[in-house]
């Protein structure tokens, strides 16, 4: 049973088919005696964390059932319908499935270890992850838990060759190492190369890395459970590894259709089953044969709605194409008929917008009030690093519209909803549709509805991030979207859990929590502790971090007075104060009008003094091989602060502690409508930190010169800068440091 189920359905599978024994643990005993007493009968408790066992002197032998017609095991049920059914399995059945695995495909062996994923309630895990290795005597390796750290560690210090999976994880798998395939040009023409080649031995090769990230010994990837999208199937393939899929139910064992490794087809879940007659009939995929179920347990209507002359009739729609390949096409029930007689497969759209845009983490699409309806999880951390602010009107114009334009009429979404609840899906990932309007339903109800959790990690958290964010939170707040947490407020954020609760997260990971109620149930059960700690900058600059600095070619005082020239022609452009800069390190410090502000800048500086001041400039921005380099050529760092702000940060202090001067924007985007918008606290920490002083700059006109997405300047527009006082830090805080100088920079604009 689920550990994760409820203590009512627990109660009623218990009830249904009255198991003698219960195996159960430390973990689980509370709710199993709240649960006993529901029940009409008494069964037998064993405890794991109390049993005692003796020494034996004699080996166990084997029982091997004496009749393979009969129950083996019952499986329940609730997939997407909501009612749970006990599913009874024979042992043929699970022979048969055996049987189609180790004999037929050739996956399993003595010599391939197995890796554990998927929780073994389910037929599919307990047939791929337990019962076939056990079957061949090969290793089986368990993770300790699903934690991203745990699963590598768990790669690495194993041989693990074969793990099952659900379709989303590989979907997560494929969006990280894609991400980093996409970063370089030279990894896209590689990846493009060995897809088109089909030269596969060559890309374990070239992307020995992503293989390495696996335990380096992983052959065979088997996705199940739901339908794997082709991208994702052929993307794994081109990188070496054998994916396969397959296809089937809890009712057949699971096994109706299985990719054999050497006959793979991305896209299809392959081929039929020897011990399995499969056939289409109108749409409908049937099976018929040795891994077919008994029945329902006590429920002979609900069977013979399914079972009828020995065929399982599954509720999927799918072709065969001539090579026998299946192709599952959606669900017959999921159908949406529109009041005009159209049919829609929601599964269709849902692909397509999942395929089609990276801004969306889960969609799904069901029929309410009469219109075709979206429901949309964002991927809040793509939105985050692409500076979205409207959400809404970003999916409006952005998703939907450019979406619509490439459909039938009728198969136009006309609503969508912005959620940051999880798509309710089965344990191996199928949608549970008939959640969905629940789902939209308590999207719709406001915050003041949603009660705060009581744990004391939800309060010690929610009041770190209210002295952070000067606001009051509720527990379904985002971080980046309402609660309007910056950078530097989430480094905090990150340094504090860790310090707090010795739970490690990065950047990438926090935003990636759809609200504080889920960041805070993620730490509740993984923290190590429960401690408060402040934040502690000064032990944070002083953490060593390895720097390599980009060598200015001689050229660069040449392009600095070319760019000085060209702005007094075009801009009418004027600097002042530039004696202000001191001669030790400091940090300069301008407001952000314009795409050129950096240039308008460093072209007034001396060149004693160019040469010993960095930019920094943000991964994100650094997108081609030729940006990155120009930024190794002309003195600038390019760091991933949303990766990891905290290194970052180490980096640019260790850049002052060389004698160097550094270009901070405090504002950390350009201005929207010309005004000054908020500071960051980065520079004033590293300025209090490092007792550097800062040099505040006031840039006039560019912002009229080149406003915020126009693509061609407004030619001869007066532009000044002025290189104010310098700041020193002295005895001032972190907030004085940052107000005297946004308050200088406010004076002159």
């Amino acid at each position: 049973i689920d550990f994760m189920a409820s203590n009512h359905d627990v109660s009623y599978i218990l009830n249904d088919c009255k198991p003698e024994v219960i195996f159960t643990s430390n973990d689980k005993i509370d709710d199993l005696n709240i649960i006993l007493e529901s029940l009409d009968y008494q069964p037998i408790v064993l405890n794991f964390n109390t049993l005692q066992f003796e020494n034996k002197t004699t080996e166990d032998q084997w029982q091997n059932p004496k009749n393979n017609e009969a129950t083996a095991a019952i499986i329940y049920t609730s997939g997407t319908t909501g009612s749970p059914k006990g599913v009874m399995l024979s042992f043929t059945n699970l022979l048969a499935n055996l049987n189609c695995v180790i004999v037929d495909a050739s996956i399993y062996n003595a010599n391939r270890e197995v890796l554990i994923f998927l929780p073994l309630h389910h037929i599919f895990p307990l047939i791929g992850t337990m019962a076939a290795p056990l079957h061949v005597n090969a290793t089986i390796v368990i993770t300790p838990s699903m934690q991203n750290s745990d699963l590598m560690e768990t790669l690495k210090n194993n041989k693990a060759a074969i793990m099952i999976g659900v379709p989303r994880l590989y979907e997560l798998m494929y969006k990280g190492i894609k991400a980093k395939i996409d970063v370089s040009f030279v990894g896209r023409m590689l990846f493009r190369f060995v897809s088109t080649t089909n030269a596969r031995g060559l890309a374990k090769k070239i992307f020995a890395k992503v293989h390495e990230g696996l335990g380096g010994y992983m052959e065979i990837m088997v996705a199940g459970g739901a339908a794997l999208p082709k991208h994702v199937g052929h993307f794994f393939y081109t990188l070496g590894f054998n994916i396969v899929e397959g296809y089937g139910m809890t009712e057949s064992a699971p096994m109706i259709t299985f990719t054999r490794p050497d006959n793979i087809k991305p896209g299809s879940p392959g081929q039929k089953v020897s011990h399995l007659d499969v056939e289409i009939r109108d749409g409908e995929i049937v099976a018929k044969g040795s891994g077919i179920m008994q029945g329902y347990y006590n429920k002979p209507d609900e069977t013979s709605e399914v079972i009828k002359d020995g065929w399982l009739h599954t509720g999927d729609l799918g072709y065969f194409d001539k090579k026998g390949f299946l192709f599952i096409t959606g669900r017959k029930k999921e159908i949406i008929v529109l009041s005009n007689g159209k049919n829609i497969n929601p599964v269709e759209i849902e692909t397509k917008l999942e395929k089609n845009s990276e801004y969306i983490a889960e969609a799904a699409v069901l029929l309410h009030k009469e219109v075709l309806h979206v429901v949309i999880v964002p991927d809040y951390n793509k939105l985050a690093s692409s500076e979205v602010k409207d959400i809404e009107e970003f999916f409006k114009s952005e998703v939907i519209q450019p979406h619509n334009e490439n459909e039938s009429s009728y198969k136009r979404i006309l609503q969508f909803t912005i959620t940051k609840n999880e798509i309710p899906r089965t344990r191996l990932g199928k949608i549970q549709r008939f959640k969905l309007d629940e789902l939209l339903s308590s999207s719709d109800r406001k915050k003041a509805n949603s009660e705060d959790p009581k744990s004391d990690e939800y309060k010690t958290i929610k009041v770190f991030i209210e002295d952070q964010a000067n606001t009051s939170i509720s527990a379904d707040d985002h971080l980046e979207f309402d609660i309007a947490l910056d950078s530097l407020g989430k480094l905090n954020l990150i340094d504090f859990i860790d310090r707090s609760f010795g739970v490690k997260i990065n950047q990438e990971e926090l935003l990636n929590f759809p609200s504080v109620r889920k960041l805070v149930e993620f730490v509740t059960n993984n923290k190590l502790r429960h401690s408060i700690e402040n934040i502690n900058w000064n032990a944070i600059i002083k953490e060593k971090v390895s720097l390599n600095l980009p060598k200015a070619w001689i050229t660069q005082p040449i392009f600095k007075n070319l760019s000085k020239f060209f702005f007094k022609i075009f801009f009418r452009f004027k600097g002042r104060g530039i004696s202000n800069i001191p001669e030790g390190p400091c940090i300069i410090a301008p407001n952000h009008q314009s795409f050129f502000d950096g240039m308008f800048v460093a072209s007034l500086l001396q060149s004693k003094t160019m040469r010993k001041t960095f930019f920094y400039a943000k991964k994100k921005h650094i997108n081609n091989a030729f940006l990155r380099f120009f930024a190794r050529k002309n003195n600038i760092i390019v760091m991933d602060i949303n990766r990891d702000l905290k290194e970052s940060i180490q980096k640019l202090a260790e850049v002052l502690r060389m004698g160097k001067n550094i270009i901070i924007f405090p504002e950390g985007t350009r201005t929207k409508d010309g005004t000054l918008g908020d500071f960051k606290q980065m520079f004033a920490i590293l300025s209090k930190e490092l007792n550097v002083p800062v040099v505040p700059v006031a840039i006039n006109g560019a912002f009229k010169a080149l406003p915020t997405g126009k693509k061609f300047p407004r030619f001869f527009t007066p532009v000044t800068v002025d290189f104010l006082k310098p700041v020193y830090p002295e005895n001032q805080s972190y907030d004085a440091i940052t107000e005297k100088v946004k308050s200088d920079i406010q004076e002159v604009i």
